[in-house]
């Protein structure tokens, strides 16, 4: 596969940007998608870009190396590095780096300091913070396409990178415990109404996620009434994840909910999202406490993980998952 190369300005933004959304496909042909903080990372010479997680969610892991046809969209530009207003959206094949060397996590840390804040350093912080900084897994996607419009909304025609983009999908049949909402309708838009960063992700014709950004208009019983840019959201109806999240510098103050539910879409392209599942947290303003916080949930996390041998298991799924071909 050719490298992708992409634009400066695309550069900027995948360097700059403090969070980014990252989405990936379910077995069921659904989107999963998420906050992450890639702190930058990208190797543009070879088409890649990065970001890093925790054996902690092996759910997330094991869906990627099972189909590592991911996304990655960077939609928010507070607290980053970047000016540009553009909505920027790569899609790639991922590989995760279940043991990376003690050079790759030391050269982690500048870029994590630059975008989260200094790295508490002394007996008690390396004690408390061992397993959050040091049990780090990476996931490297290498880039098939990149679609970059020119404003948040992404409206408008967008310049792409790499592979053309693909045909709209076709619907998708309907869950079997129907489509119908599965969680209150009332109590997501009140959790959300303070988020002001919203993304949704489907299962593009290509395998590959596609995200976009939406607002709310409403809600009845159906569900969320869905605005977005004209020509995003294709007629029909599918699986699809929702995002919202907001966040203070450094990722102090961070809130965010995820969701899973069905998206159906009308010909006049009036949208309509049924969510059936909710996930969220928020973590504590002050910067101190958040560590502590991480640190002794990345200390549970990695307890579990080594207990119920998800890096071997991981390891084992890795090598006997099948290629997937660009």
């Amino acid at each position: 596969m050719p490298v992708v190369e992409w634009s400066d300005g695309v550069d900027e933004v995948i360097g700059g940007d403090l969070t980014a959304a990252a989405a990936y496909v379910t077995p069921a042909g659904g989107v999963v998608v998420t906050g992450v903080a890639p702190c930058g990372m990208r190797d543009r010479g070879r088409g890649v870009i990065s970001f890093t997680t925790s054996l902690g969610f092996a759910k997330k892991l094991e869906r990627i190396i099972a189909d590592p046809r991911v996304a990655m969209a960077y939609h928010a530009r507070e607290h980053g590095f970047s000016a540009s207003p553009s909505f920027v959206v790569a899609q790639g094949l991922a590989s995760v780096d279940l043991v990376p060397s003690a050079q790759r996590l030391e050269a982690l840390a500048p870029r994590a300091e630059r975008f989260l804040g200094e790295i508490k350093r002394g007996p008690v912080w390396d004690r408390v913070l061992r397993e959050y900084y040091s049990e780090r897994v990476f996931v490297d996607i290498t880039v098939q396409r990149v679609i970059a419009w020119p404003d948040p909304a992404a409206a408008g025609t967008p310049e792409v990178f790499g592979e053309r983009l693909a045909e709209p999908p076709h619907f998708q049949p309907a869950p079997r415990n129907g489509t119908s909402p599965r969680v209150g309708v009332e109590k997501v838009v009140q959790q959300i109404a303070v988020l002001p960063h919203r993304v949704l992700a489907y299962r593009g014709a290509d395998g590959l996620p596609v995200v976009v950004p939406v607002d709310i208009a409403g809600h009845g019983s159906t569900g969320l009434q869905l605005v977005t840019s004209q020509g995003l959201l294709p007629p029909g109806a599918r699986r699809a994840g929702l995002l919202a999240h907001s966040y203070r510098p450094h990722l102090v103050g961070l809130s965010t909910r995820t969701f899973t539910g069905w998206l159906d879409v009308s010909k006049d392209g009036f949208a309509v999202y049924a969510p059936h599942t909710s996930k969220g947290f928020r973590a504590p303003p002050l910067k101190e406490l958040l560590l502590v916080s991480n640190g002794l949930l990345a200390k549970y996390g990695m307890w579990h993980a080594r207990r119920a041998g998800v890096l071997e298991r991981l390891q084992q799924l890795s090598r006997a998952a099948p290629t997937v071909k660009p």
